[in-house]
């Protein structure tokens, strides 16, 4: 059994209102400007994403076979297994953790929609025992219903998530649940997992706008420390009071996609530079690109965002050993301290 101990924020919880919350649920803070609306554009293009597919080059997943077999041989190590979009398997110390779950065909509330044009590197029929689910926020395609409704061992998996949403878990069965703040810190074992801030928002419907957290994690274990951005815009702020909090990250797990909805007026996810720039301010030693690759959810190329994020993170110093474009359904070991 994985021992609990909860650490408060910075900001005594309790004492003066935090900045990023509000009567009406949480904004971003600094605070920015609400994002343009989408559009019907927008939506009649992703409407049409259902019905259509880009070409997905060969090197970009792992044959099913390929990926648990990959897996097994490292099951004795300290590994990572990109499952796709922001979907990631960490395995520290025999401990199993989930962020992000999405395996669904759809990113959608509606029996149309945003479709996935991979399948999920690991099958959740073969995926191990889950131990803990990690989650940013409850965009569908970070937050998958069926996957959670379907969980086995729910008694036993710890579940951390950002303010408000612990009762999306409650309902479906899960006992041990722990809602966190910014800059609030849970000690599940051996690890520390802090929630930390990120640009961004929440909604699954058309009245829940907000009513929920978002946030990014810092995993700090004995083998290494480990950042998981779940999703952002880049802020000139956030990431450099991070980068002041945490000596180093081991890896930094960055979104490199869905960018292309700028056109639109709508900043809420990193360009690849940004992304770079956001390891470079947290201090992270070696980066991942995820949020890629999985389902077209805006108007960038699907294939430009690795070949920005890799010529960027050259011009920054990043050797190329230290930035990871991986396939679908890869397993490779946790860099370490």
């Amino acid at each position: 059994m994985l021992s609990i101990q909860i650490s408060l924020a910075e900001t005594a919880q309790g004492a003066v209102k935090p900045d990023h919350h509000t009567d009406e649920g949480f904004r971003n803070y600094p605070v920015i400007e609400d994002n343009a609306d989408l559009g019907i554009k927008f939506y009649w293009k992703r409407f049409i994403s259902s019905f259509s597919h880009p070409d997905v080059p060969k090197n970009h997943v792992l044959p099913e076979d390929k990926s648990i077999e990959l897996y097994n041989e490292l099951r004795n190590e300290n590994t990572i297994t990109w499952i796709g979009q922001s979907t990631v398997l960490i395995k520290i110390n025999g401990v199993t953790i989930l962020t992000d779950p999405y395996f669904s065909k759809l990113a959608s509330p509606l029996v149309v929609g945003p479709e996935r044009f991979v399948e999920p590197g690991i099958p959740t029929e073969a995926l191990p025992k889950v131990d803990i689910l990690l989650i940013s926020h409850n965009h569908y395609d970070h937050l998958d219903e069926d996957f959670i409704e379907k969980l086995p061992n729910k008694a036993e998996v710890h579940v951390i998530v950002p303010l408000e949403l612990g009762s999306f878990f409650s309902k479906r069965g899960y006992l041990n649940i722990q809602e966190l703040d910014w800059y609030e810190s849970v000690n599940i074992g051996d690890m520390v997992f802090t929630s930390l801030p990120t640009v961004h928002y929440s909604g699954r419907g058309i009245e829940d706008k907000n009513k929920t957290l978002w946030c990014s994690w810092a995993i700090s274990s004995p083998v290494g420390e480990y950042y998981f951005i779940g999703d952002s815009a880049y802020s000139p702020t956030l990431f450099k009071k991070i980068g002041e909090k945490f000596v180093s990250f081991d890896l930094a797990m960055v979104s490199i996609g869905t960018y292309g909805n700028r056109k639109y007026g709508v900043n809420n996810h990193t360009t690849p530079e940004e992304a770079v720039t956001i390891g470079q301010e947290i201090n992270a030693k070696a980066l991942m690109g995820i949020h890629w690759g999985t389902i077209e959810l805006s108007d960038e190329d699907p294939w430009e965002p690795p070949k920005r994020f890799m010529n960027s993170a050259a011009e920054s110093g990043y050797s190329s050993e230290s930035v990871w474009l991986m396939k679908i359904g890869e397993t490779r070991r946790l860099p370490k301290k």
